[in-house]
């Protein structure tokens, strides 16, 4: 019998080296072939992930001499692993990410999304269809049938404070489990719109400072303002546990909440003004913004702040946990926001986050869309350049600015010093009774 010998060396990673040939795969440790890409490319490797251990087949024949980001995604892909381009000589290796790609897929998209509709009739066809899609995909009306049928609505006393009220409240949504948040209303007599403000992932939840300025102020121009906690977090938290949050259930129960909310205050409450109802979120309650304006047609006004893309569909469970960017054949968070149309629209980004793409990018989107119904004016952007991902003095001037001019609401009581700001056990609901 004849016998193969292998040319066998441990190098310096401890690896066996065997001779690079056929019956070898040709492979070498993923360390080593990294280290000689970053030293044939003079570029410099950053890494997220541990290579230790990891063995690569074929090795340098994923090595493209012209191009060190093919090289790079060739040897990096049967590891799962990806790149992401810091500068023209830094790349960070990363695990892949199913809900994060790069601008340029985000402009492929986009463009292969505008081929399938060229006027109004072809994206009304595309709208329903894949609505209809995104609702299975989240279990929602199967989350609705096990909802209780005659919720507990607990309410706590008004507090009143310069020109508006707050007030917590805990409904119950399915059996024993309830919803816990505070509607901001205005001190005045008559019909008011409502603003329904999912919370995103800032720190303090919505106890925080800025979340109080925003909904307060809003309260004083005019607008009746509901916001809630994250499934895991704040009031939630006590009840399911922080570890709900990291759930695919997270990303059908905020939105559960959400619409449940609306049809609490629309039967609870005679001082709302139905043609006038909007919602507003940041960060992760932005994606919560952009899914609810989508589904309910209620809405009448969207203001989707720091968070929409085309390429980035939320890292949180409670964003992207079910798998409805895949309704349609494939759809992004920008055609979700352009189902929209022709109502209302503001979408506000900045430039130290994956925004940073939307006056390039998906507003020339949603304004082609818009022009559809001869409404480009209805969908605006604001673009802060210089700032970074947060619900800053800039990105709340803006909501105020775009609720004053859609609702009509008082610009003369803009004024967020005059807002009490009160601890968080203040803004939490009543006991709840077991």
């Amino acid at each position: 019998m004849k016998r193969l010998l292998l040319t066998v060396c441990i190098g310096a990673t401890g690896f066996a080296m065997q001779a690079q040939t056929y019956e070898t795969k040709f492979a070498r440790p993923l360390g080593d072939v990294l280290n000689d890409i970053s030293t044939r490319f003079n570029v410099r490797l950053k890494y997220d992930v541990d290579t230790v251990g990891k063995v690569l087949p074929y090795a340098d024949f994923r090595i493209r001499p012209y191009s060190v980001e093919e090289s790079l995604n060739n040897v990096l892909a049967p590891f799962d692993f990806k790149i992401v381009k810091q500068n023209n000589t830094t790349y960070k290796i990363k695990s892949y990410e199913y809900a994060r790609r790069t601008d340029e897929d985000g402009k492929k998209l986009l463009a292969y999304l505008s081929d399938l509709y060229s006027d109004k009739k072809a994206f009304g066809l595309r709208k329903d269809s894949v609505r209809r899609e995104v609702r299975e995909r989240l279990v929602l009306d199967e989350a609705f049938e096990k909802c209780v049928d005659n919720p507990k609505i607990q309410l706590s006393k008004v507090r009143r404070y310069n020109g508006y009220s707050v007030q917590n409240f805990a409904l119950e949504t399915y059996p024993g489990i309830y919803v816990c948040g505070s509607i901001y209303a205005p001190l005045t007599k008559g019909k008011h719109p409502l603003i329904i403000c999912p919370n995103g992932h800032f720190n303090q939840g919505r106890y925080r400072t800025d979340q109080q300025q925003r909904l307060g102020t809003l309260a004083r121009m005019g607008a009746i303002c509901v916001d809630y906690d994250l499934i895991g977090w704040g009031e939630s938290e006590k009840q399911v546990g922080k570890e709900a949050h990291h759930t695919s259930q997270a990303h059908t129960d905020q939105i559960l909440n959400g619409l449940l909310i609306l049809d609490m205050m629309l039967k609870e409450r005679k001082d709302i003004d139905t043609s006038r109802i909007g919602v507003n979120g940041g960060s992760g309650g932005g994606s919560q913004t952009v899914l609810l304006a989508a589904l309910d047609d209620r809405f009448t006004a969207s203001a989707p702040i720091v968070s929409l893309a085309s390429h980035f569909d939320g890292g949180c469970p409670c964003e992207s946990g079910k798998p409805i960017q895949l309704a349609g054949g494939g759809t992004c968070n920008a055609e979700l926001a352009a189902f929209f149309a022709p109502k209302p629209l503001l979408i506000v980004s900045d430039g130290g986050d994956w925004t940073a793409s939307v006056p390039s990018l998906e507003y020339p989107y949603l304004q082609s869309v818009y022009s559809f119904y001869d409404a480009a004016d209805q969908v605006r952007n604001i673009h802060l350049p210089t700032e970074r991902h947060d619900f800053g003095p800039n990105k709340r001037a803006a909501v105020y600015d775009f609720f004053a001019d859609v609702f009509h609401l008082d610009r003369s009581k803009i004024d967020e010093s005059l807002i009490t700001i009160v601890p968080e056990e203040t803004l939490q609901s009543l006991p709840i009774k077991r």
